[in-house]
């Protein structure tokens, strides 16, 4: 969308006070690691409105697929953030008057935002990341290695990092940070790096095969050295 229609015609075609932001997480180089977007000096989590012609769950698809490129990203919701004081007006001042566009009080993003927080687990070799009208870059920072950041994001992230570490106990959801086909080495060390503890790597594997999600592959992997794990894939439903 132009730039300045969306600053001069926002309240007209979105949702009032109302955001969805995503914390888009990534597992590479055996670190965990968000999708963050430049603005300024500062970074901020991938985001957006909600069109008043669209539901929440398309926005937040549509957010996804823009800024991923991935067809059909997983997503799960992770809070809402609606402090009384979550007004972000001298953050919304400096970017515009950076960029020479007036800023008056009545502007649509001058006031309270809620915001719908959701995250997402991606593989990282497959998103393709890309910048928006707003954003002058992108990159993917550590959980434990955030940037200075605008606003309350640096809390929306660090929410995201401990919600990750209780749902996994519940559910199987991991796999969606790894390749479609993957070992149960690969799957041993991701849940060591979300849980941040050492887990017994039989104990770990059998666990995994008892659950019935995965199926083991009758190819092996040819590109690791010495003994050859099997590689495995979620069933198909």
């Amino acid at each position: 969308m132009d730039f300045k229609k969306f600053i001069e015609q926002g309240e007209k075609l979105f949702l009032p006070n109302l955001s969805v932001d995503m914390v888009i997480i990534g597992f590479h180089e055996e670190k965990l690691k968000c999708l963050l977007l430049q603005i300024g000096e500062k970074w901020l989590l991938p985001g957006g409105y909600i069109f008043r012609s669209e539901s929440v769950e398309a926005a937040t698809v549509r957010i996804l697929q823009e800024r991923t490129g991935l067809p059909d990203p997983h997503f799960k919701f992770l809070s809402v953030f609606g402090g009384e004081d979550r007004n972000f007006t001298e953050e919304w001042r400096q970017f515009l008057e950076r960029d020479d566009i007036n800023f008056t009080e009545d502007c649509w993003l001058n006031d309270r935002f809620v915001t719908l927080a959701y995250y997402s687990l991606v593989d990282f070799e497959k998103t393709k990341p890309v910048v928006g009208n707003l954003d002058s870059a992108f990159a993917w920072y550590g959980l434990d290695e955030l940037p200075d950041m605008w606003m309350d994001h640096k809390k929306i992230v660090l929410t995201a990092k401990n919600r990750l570490k209780e749902d996994m106990q519940q559910e199987h959801l991991t796999y969606n940070l790894l390749p479609k086909e993957f070992t149960m080495p690969q799957l041993h060390q991701l849940h060591q790096t979300i849980l941040e503890e050492t887990l017994d790597r039989s104990r770990f594997q059998k666990k995994m095969i008892a659950s019935g999600v995965f199926e083991r592959l009758p190819k092996l992997q040819k590109d690791s050295p010495g003994r050859k794990p099997y590689q495995y894939r979620v069933k198909k439903a």
